[in-house]
């Protein structure tokens, strides 16, 4: 089989159908034996047929793990679409792929040079590879209060001093769609010789229209995590790892994947890889042709709307490229966090976005999106602007109002969020807080994340925890970018700023106690 010539095929779906499809009786794992054993709420929701798809490593499916026939055949046709030159299946999202990839460049003692908004996961693969970061600030816009890229200079500066190091990881794209220089970063890095890894999980869209910002394969890296369902049509938690060059150990990464993985994938995560494979590889261009449209339509609309901004490229370090399916609008300027323009957009208009952050609101528009959902989107921001007009009492009662009848739907089973100890304030009475601690004042690592990780370590009172060593990562979700770090001191400025965004009506994950009443350090 010619891959490049063959996208139209789907070897993984096409082998699951021939097996569900396939009268036998069935004495293996899962227990279910093909849905007979589902108990009849899930047949309801789901119904019965994806049941009879849920098969373990049949010799029909091939192995993930040492794959041979069906699995390697998809893989080989996702390399070929993707620009790679091999490609790993990923059944455990992108969190496995990047900690995978820190696995498979970097030992105990090794130092990697990584942006410090980086995400939680690579937190967790620093944590077992027994590696030692070399934090770089992002650029901060306090306009936006939003986190750029690393730039090249930065990147330059890093390795310089730590010339070193065995690896470079960045973000590309940010949450927000933000770009760096990328091809800067790649050149840079490989003046050392040692591999770019980058955490690409938003822009698996990238290499399929030119309008487009250029995907990291295409700008240099040697190794790019992509989550397929997050802008593609795969299901949730299917992603894939991408490998292009000769910089990364192929055997040592397959390795590392092996600890990271579930030795029972689901195949119907990695079915629905292959087949979101080739959707956008025959249909790419098109699909995303229509997504830039409505992108364009509900940026142009709503930047019209009174109080509202839509992030626009900016000629600003750090910022080189927009992806502009991504939407972030900010809602500050009408006095509300974007905490409770959350819960109003949600719980009234059934509009509900990717990313509420203090000051901003982040949406994903994706293949999937309608002229429908654009229009109710625009309605929902429309009659947000005009609460502005409205005075404190009415328009806090108006909050107040959403969040009990999402209170009493969360009884039924339905809302988005559980905590409503803080309720939201349309008029926020101080300034909401930036994204983060200003970057430039990050808390020091006094330990590296593994050994803060596996020392003894005790629980004590919020306010008895600043300039103790953090146990624990903590960070608000989403984004998943971590305020403290495993081995960082806890400054009362992140302490500060982790209370204010509970207190704004925003969530806390990674901790044991996610109310930040106490917190877990090192024992001294």
């Amino acid at each position: 089989m010619s891959p490049a010539n063959s996208q139209q095929q789907t070897p993984l779906l096409d082998a699951l159908r021939d097996r569900t499809n396939q009268p036998h009786a069935p004495f293996y794992a899962p227990g279910h034996k093909g849905g007979q054993g589902i108990s009849q709420p899930l047949i309801d929701l789901f119904g019965a047929a994806v049941f009879r798809s849920d098969l373990p490593e049949l010799p029909e499916l091939d192995n993930l793990f040492n794959p041979e026939g069906a699995i390697a055949e998809a893989q080989e046709l996702a390399a070929a679409a993707f620009g790679a030159q091999s490609t790993r299946f990923l059944a455990n999202g992108s969190t496995c792929g990047i900690i995978a990839a820190i696995l498979a460049t970097c030992g105990p003692g090794d130092k990697i040079i990584l942006p410090r908004n980086i995400h939680s996961s690579a937190i967790s693969g620093l944590i077992l590879s027994g590696a030692i970061p070399i934090f770089v600030n992002p650029e901060y816009n306090p306009d936006w209060d939003i986190a750029n890229c690393i730039t090249p200079e930065a990147a330059a500066a890093a390795l310089e001093q730590h010339p070193d190091a065995k690896a470079v990881m960045v973000v590309y794209p940010t949450y927000h769609g933000v770009c760096g220089d990328l091809r800067a970063i790649a050149q840079i890095t490989h003046q050392y010789n040692i591999p770019l890894l980058v955490d690409e999980a938003h822009g698996a869209h990238f290499n399929f229209h030119p309008d487009l910002p250029e995907a990291a394969l295409s700008a240099g890296a040697d190794l790019t995590v992509q989550s397929i369902h997050k802008t593609l049509g795969a299901m949730t938690q299917a992603s894939m790892l991408h490998v292009k060059g000769d910089r990364i150990d192929i055997q040592k990464l397959n390795r590392a994947l092996q600890l990271v993985q579930s030795t029972s994938p689901s195949y119907i995560l990695l079915a629905s890889l292959d087949a979101a494979r080739q959707q956008i590889a025959l249909h790419g261009e098109q699909l995303m042709a229509q997504t830039l449209l409505l992108a364009e339509k509900a940026r142009s609309q709503l930047s019209q709307i009174p109080g509202l901004s839509v992030l626009e490229p900016l000629n600003t370090p750090g910022f080189a490229d927009l992806d502009r399916t991504r939407l972030t609008v900010k809602v500050a300027d009408l006095g509300i966090t974007g905490f409770a323009a959350d819960e109003i957009l949600h719980c009234q208009f059934g509009v509900t976005a990717e990313l509420p952050m203090p000051q901003h609101l982040t949406f994903i528009i994706s293949l999937g999106n309608t002229e429908s959902d654009i229009d109710n989107l625009v309605k929902a921001c429309t009659f947000l602007a005009g609460r502005k007009k409205e005075e404190g009492s009415s328009a806090t009662d108006s909050v107040t109002d959403v969040t009990d009848r999402r209170k009493k739907e969360e009884g039924k089973g339905k809302g988005k969020r559980e905590d409503f100890s803080h309720p939201p304030l349309l008029h926020s009475p101080t300034p909401p807080l930036p994204l983060s601690p200003p970057l430039s004042l990050s808390p020091p690592l006094s330990l590296s994340p593994r050994e803060a990780f596996f020392s003894p370590t005790e629980t004590v009172a919020a306010d008895k925890a600043v300039d103790r060593i953090s146990a624990e990562p903590i960070c608000p979700y989403p984004p998943g970018i971590p305020v403290l770090i495993p081995g960082e001191i806890i400054t009362s400025k992140a302490l500060e700023y982790l209370q204010q965004v509970l207190a704004d009506g925003g969530k806390i994950t990674g901790c044991s106690d996610p109310t930040l009443q106490t917190l877990k350090v090192v024992r001294k």
